[in-house]
């Protein structure tokens, strides 16, 4: 995918008020180039995108840039649609695409390692505890060592909640890899979490699991 960044928030871009229309009628209207359609599309999936990005990525500025990435993509890539009812999940798919390829440029560039800890995304709440800033940081570190695949299909699975059929599809990968991948992130953050006397007795194991 083409790299297409205006480093502008992605609140700032969404304008105008929601409108009640089917996905399907939303992606027909976008295809035809509607001003209408434009504005929905940000009201509706830029949200979806963006919490997605910053689970996947662990940074709000991040997440915003590759958000527009995403959208102005959808936008260029509306006719492709076969399904107008399926635009949610274009949409997810483009993102998913996106975080895969740049989970892995930042993997290849060296910047997990030295991810800055203070651009974690839910650090940036003021109401949290040093306590849970700790915790927290501790298990950005350890997500940032999974291979980007294996990143996002235990993000897309525990916190997305997605099942693998839907992680698959959207990932374009089959069943069985799914399977595979996420053990292999569960089983590599149970042995991470037991080695940290830091993180062994305040993760509860079965959240890391299968």
């Amino acid at each position: 995918m083409a790299t297409r960044r205006s480093h502008v928030p992605l609140s700032l871009v969404v304008g105008g008020n929601p409108r009640a229309t089917s996905d399907g009628d939303l992606a027909r209207g976008l295809a035809a180039g509607e001003s209408w359609a434009i504005a929905e599309t940000w009201h509706r999936f830029a949200p979806m995108v963006l919490a997605l990005a910053e689970r996947a990525l662990g940074s709000r500025s991040e997440a915003d840039d590759l958000g527009q990435e995403v959208l102005y993509c959808a936008f260029r890539k509306i006719k492709t649609l076969r399904e107008p009812d399926s635009m949610r999940s274009f949409v997810y798919s483009i993102a998913v695409r996106a975080l895969k390829s740049e989970l892995r440029r930042k993997r290849l560039r060296g910047w997990l390692t030295f991810h800055p800890p203070e651009t974690l995304v839910d650090l940036t709440s003021r109401t949290m505890d040093m306590e849970s800033r700790d915790l927290l940081r501790k298990c950005q570190t350890l997500l940032d060592r999974l291979s980007p695949r294996d990143r996002l299909v235990f993000i897309l699975r525990r916190m997305e909640s997605m099942t693998v059929e839907e992680i698959a599809a959207a990932m374009d990968l089959s069943l069985s890899t799914v399977k595979r991948s996420m053990a292999h992130a569960s089983n590599r953050l149970l042995r991470w979490i037991a080695a940290d006397p830091g993180l062994a007795g305040r993760l509860e194991a079965g959240r890391w699991e299968r």
